[in-house]
């Protein structure tokens, strides 16, 4: 077997979408919940040290914390590998990350000192509770929500500048009630906007609060300190909202919010991109072909829509572990079970295909060309439209039985422009209402479809 590369990678993540995924590298390898973990380690006892409560830590040397610190910020794939083969002897990967901690710190007389205070009070859950939250806000932040915010930005711009194009709508599949090809774009802006928002707001929980949440062992050995409000202010001291009631594992209701949070943002992506490949297929709009690309083995002439194919398909993939991790994070058997453990190794993958749906999605939109010769052959086909304001202003100017008689006319039959015409000028209405329908068309009959669409913007 060759030695493992993209082509021989079990997950098309670290193969075929190697490349386009390292953004997210630095938040949820192996790697990262090591560095991520030495971090909380580091700024644990640094806390420690600086309570004047608990004198055999501490107070650090300044020299002592720049070490600490240096230690965090240049924490290096080696200094990972060192832990891995600690692990192998310990089998168990917070204690061999202790033990190293002790080993690489041993030059320093503080630390030696301070040795045993090293991951103290501490259960290896409230590392990894703190680590994971860090490395899902982080990865949040600088990753996935400036994703989210260039495909809002991209779907703004086509739902101005095609604003008051005129197209037709197909509700059950059928025609419908003219729109614009700018405000079908805004919908989707606006519903965006508003996940987006949720995200960005949510807060992760963090906790640290030992073997089963109640500070037993820091009371065993400080029970005059009071261990609640300096374990919530180092949390908070992290970025994190502090969660004081616990089992030996933080409960991850939040996580779960977040994981539900991306799949409503992902589930809105996947309407967009069936829709947008039904408009392709009718015709409404053309893809930018990139040359030497192929779009079939066996015929030369198509442009496939694959980008919104690519997208749907990682984003359905994305919402199916979204939705594990968010139904089975938060429940654990009594006190702890380890079921959650592999399950949270597996976020990167759910957030991982999330990202490949953004940004094939993003790169769809990117060839959309706009066929508006093609959309308006489409809605002078279809004068039966026009049945709906007819029979509303009937209705306006009291005729009896006003939807029924223009359901007999229009329902299931061919209708055309002189059909209705004629049909009008039979109707007893008011002159000014009967010539305002005369000259109306399908492409005028867009309500306020072109107002709303410039009148979107970003939240």
């Amino acid at each position: 077997m060759p030695p493992p590369s993209p082509l021989t990678a079990l997950s098309p993540l670290d193969g075929r979408y190697s490349a386009r995924l390292d953004p997210l590298r630095p938040y949820f390898s192996e790697y990262a919940l090591i560095r991520f973990r030495t971090r909380i380690e580091i700024e644990w006892l640094k806390a420690l040290a600086r309570n004047p409560d608990i004198p055999e830590v501490g107070p650090f040397s300044e020299e002592t914390v720049a070490q600490l610190d240096q230690l965090a910020a240049q924490f290096s794939e080696t200094d990972a590998a060192q832990i891995k083969a600690i692990e192998v002897r310990t089998n168990h990967d917070v204690k061999a990350l202790e033990y190293w901690l002790r080993e690489k710190l041993s030059d320093n007389a503080e630390i030696v000192a301070a040795a045993e205070f090293i991951h103290f009070g501490c259960t290896s859950e409230d590392i990894n509770n703190l680590s994971h939250a860090l490395m899902l806000t982080g990865a949040r932040d600088t990753v996935l929500l400036p994703a989210i915010d260039t495909l809002i930005d991209t779907l703004l711009s086509l739902a101005h500048g095609q604003a008051a194009i005129p197209m037709l709508s197909r509700t059950h599949g059928q025609t419908a009630t003219p729109t614009t090809v700018g405000k079908e774009f805004a919908n989707v802006v606006a519903r965006l906007g508003r996940q987006r928002h949720s995200l960005a707001a949510l807060s992760l929980t963090g906790k640290f609060n030992g073997a089963v949440g109640n500070y037993n062992a820091h009371l065993s050995a400080y029970p005059d300190l009071d261990w609640l409000a300096f374990c919530r202010s180092f949390v908070e001291g992290l970025g994190l909202e502090f969660n004081p009631y616990t089992t030996q594992i933080e409960p991850h209701d939040t996580i779960a919010e977040l994981m539900q949070a991306y799949s409503r943002i992902n589930t809105i992506l996947i309407d967009l991109d069936r829709d947008l490949w039904g408009y392709i297929s009718l015709g409404y709009f053309r893809q930018k072909p990139k040359a030497g690309e192929v779009g079939s083995s066996t015929m030369p002439h198509k442009v496939n829509p694959i980008d919104f194919e690519n997208s749907e398909g990682n984003l359905g993939l994305a919402n199916a572990l979204l939705a594990h991790l968010a139904e089975k994070l938060p429940v654990s058997r009594w006190q702890r079970d380890l079921t959650d453990s592999t399950v949270l190794r597996n976020m990167g993958v759910a957030l991982g295909h999330s990202l490949l749906g953004y940004d094939a999605c993003l790169k769809g939109l990117g060839k959309l060309e706009t066929d508006p010769e093609r959309i308006r052959a489409d809605l002078d086909e279809a004068w039966e439209v026009l049945a709906e304001p007819i029979q509303t202003v009937m209705r306006k100017t009291g005729l009896a039985n006003a939807y029924d008689r223009l359901k007999d006319l229009t329902r299931g039959k061919a209708i055309d422009q002189a059909l209705l015409q004629e049909f009008i000028r039979e109707l007893p209405l008011p002159e000014a209402d009967k010539a305002r329908l005369l000259a109306l068309r399908p492409s005028d009959y867009t309500g306020l479809a072109t107002f709303l669409a410039q009148s979107i913007r970003k939240d």
